[in-house]
C-alpha cells in the first residue's frame, strides 16, 4: 500500500519521504492555524453564530486541503481567505446592508463561476492576460486593508470627524493588550518561530484573562454547531439584490490570491517545469473552486489557497501528503476549538496587523520605474484601504492600466480580456455615480 502511495505522490521524483512530508504538514498547519480564531471573529460581526463559523472554518479548511492533496497532489493548504472574509463582512454585509445569508449566496455563485471558467479554460486565459505586477498590487492593497482593520479593532486608530482617522487612546487597557500582542508576535517572528501568530493570540488572551481585561466566556463547539449556518445561503435574495458586482469581486480577488500563492509556493517548491508552467494547474484551480462552493454551503466566506503553505515547503514538503496532513489537523481542530469563545478582539487584532505586514512584501515585485505599471499599481494599493473596498482598488488599477497603455500607443499589446474587464469596471463607476 505505502509503495503505491509513494508512486502516486511521486516521492522518488521529488526526493522526499513520509517523515519530511508529515513534518511539513504540521509546519504549515501551525503557521496558518490562526485562521481558526480570526475568521470566526470577523464573520461573527455579520451576525453569524460564532460556534457555527468555527465549525465551518475547520471543516472547509479540512475539505479543501484534503482535496488539494489527494486530487491535485500539491503541498498547498486551503482555508477561508483573509481579505475575502473582510470584504464579506465589512463591505458586503455591513456597508451594503446585505444579509449574510444572501452574501453566502454570492460566494456560492462565485465558486460555481470559478468552476465553470476553469473547466472552459477561461481562468487560465485571464491568468496570462493580466500583468503579474497588478497581482502584486492587489496583494499589497489587501494587506493594508487587513492591517487597517486590525489597527481599528485594537483601538490604535479611531474615527475623527475632522481628519477621518486619528490615533486612539494608547493607555486604554484593551489597546495596551493589543500592543503587547503585536510586539510579542513580531518578536516571535523575528526568531523564526513558525507558530508565532498562534502563540501570540493565545498568550495575549491568557494575559487578558489573568488581569481581568478579557471576560472568560469559553463556548463549547462541535461539528453539530454548523447547522446554524450550513445550507442557510439565500440564493433567491442574492439574485434579487443584483449580485453581479459582489460575485465579480469574490471571483477576481480569489483568482489573484490563488495565482499569487501558486507562483510563490511554486518557486519555493520548484514546481515549475521548463516552460515555466505548473503541471496539473487545472486540478489546483478545480480544488479551489469546489472548496469555495462547499464553504458557502457550510457557512463561511471564500476558501482559497494560503501563502503560509510556503512554510511547509521550506520545511521540505513537496507533495500532496503535506496538504493532506494539514487537512487532517484542521479536522481534529473542530474538537479542540471550545476555547475560541474566549479569544477577544484585542488578541486577534495584532494578528490582522501582522498578516497585513506579511502581505506588503509583494510591493518589491512592482517595477516602480515603469509608469505604465507603477501608477495603476499605486492606485490599486491606495484605493483598497482608503475606500474600504477591494472592488474599487481593482477598478482603479485596471482602468488606469488600460488608459496608459493606449496613451503609450500600445493598445494592440493589451489583451482583449483586459479591455473587457476595463469596460465592466467603467460601467460599475457609472452605476455607482448615478446614485443607484
Amino acid at each position: 500500500m505505502l509503495p503505491r502511495l509513494e508512486r502516486y505522490f511521486e516521492f522518488r521524483e521529488l526526493q522526499t519521504n513520509w517523515r519530511t512530508e508529515i513534518l511539513a504538514g504540521f509546519t504549515t498547519f501551525i503557521t496558518m492555524a490562526y485562521i481558526i480564531f480570526v475568521n470566526p471573529s470577523i464573520l461573527h460581526e455579520t451576525g453569524m453564530p460564532l460556534s457555527a463559523v468555527v465549525a465551518a472554518t475547520c471543516l472547509c479548511s479540512a475539505f479543501g486541503s484534503l482535496l488539494m492533496g489527494v486530487y491535485a497532489r500539491y503541498p498547498i493548504a486551503l482555508a477561508p481567505g483573509m481579505g475575502l472574509n473582510a470584504y464579506f463582512t465589512y463591505t458586503v454585509v455591513k456597508a451594503m446592508g446585505i444579509p449574510w445569508q444572501a452574501a453566502l449566496g454570492a460566494v456560492f455563485f462565485s465558486g460555481v463561476a470559478f468552476l465553470i471558467l476553469t473547466l472552459l479554460g477561461v481562468r487560465q486565459m485571464i491568468v496570462h492576460a493580466i500583468p503579474v505586477e497588478l497581482y502584486s498590487a492587489v496583494a499589497v492593497g489587501i494587506g493594508l486593508f487587513i492591517a487597517f482593520l486590525g489597527l481599528r479593532n485594537a483601538g490604535i486608530v479611531v474615527a475623527n470627524p475632522a481628519t477621518l482617522v486619528t490615533m486612539g487612546n494608547l493607555r486604554a487597557p484593551g489597546t495596551l493588550l493589543s500592543i503587547f500582542g503585536l510586539l510579542l508576535i513580531a518578536a516571535l517572528l523575528a526568531w523564526d518561530v513558525k507558530a508565532a501568530i498562534l502563540i501570540g493570540i493565545l498568550t495575549t488572551t491568557a494575559i487578558g484573562v489573568v488581569f481581568g481585561l478579557t471576560p472568560w466566556n469559553p463556548q463549547s463547539h462541535s461539528l453539530a454547531d454548523i447547522t446554524a449556518t450550513a445550507f442557510q445561503l439565500d440564493i433567491r435574495s442574492t439574485m434579487r439584490l443584483g449580485f453581479v458586482e459582489i460575485v465579480f469581486v469574490f471571483l477576481f480577488v480569489d483568482l489573484f490570491d490563488n495565482i499569487g500563492t501558486l507562483v510563490a509556493v511554486g518557486k519555493k517548491a520548484r514546481l515549475f517545469n521548463a516552460a515555466h508552467e505548473i503541471p496539473r494547474m487545472n486540478r489546483i484551480l478545480v480544488s479551489d473552486s469546489v472548496a469555495t462552493i462547499v464553504g458557502s454551503l457550510a457557512g463561511t466566506s471564500t476558501v482559497t489557497s494560503y501563502i503560509e503553505s510556503a512554510a511547509g515547503v521550506v520545511a521540505g514538503g513537496r507533495t500532496g501528503v503535506t496538504a493532506i496532513v494539514v487537512g487532517l489537523l484542521f479536522g481534529l481542530s473542530i474538537f479542540i476549538a471550545p476555547v475560541v469563545g474566549a479569544i477577544p478582539a484585542a488578541a486577534t487584532a495584532p494578528a490582522l496587523i501582522v498578516v497585513g505586514s506579511l502581505m506588503i512584501g509583494h510591493v518589491t515585485e512592482i517595477p516602480w520605474s515603469n509608469t505604465v505599471i507603477a501608477v495603476p499599481a499605486f492606485l490599486t494599493i491606495l484605493a483598497i484601504p482608503l475606500t474600504f473596498s477591494i472592488a474599487n482598488g481593482l477598478a482603479f488599477g485596471f482602468v488606469a492600466y488600460t488608459i496608459l497603455k493606449i496613451a503609450r500607443g500600445e493598445a494592440r499589446k493589451v489583451n482583449w480580456l483586459v479591455y473587457l474587464l476595463t469596460a465592466l469596471f467603467i460601467a460599475r463607476f457609472i452605476y455607482l455615480g448615478s446614485g443607484a
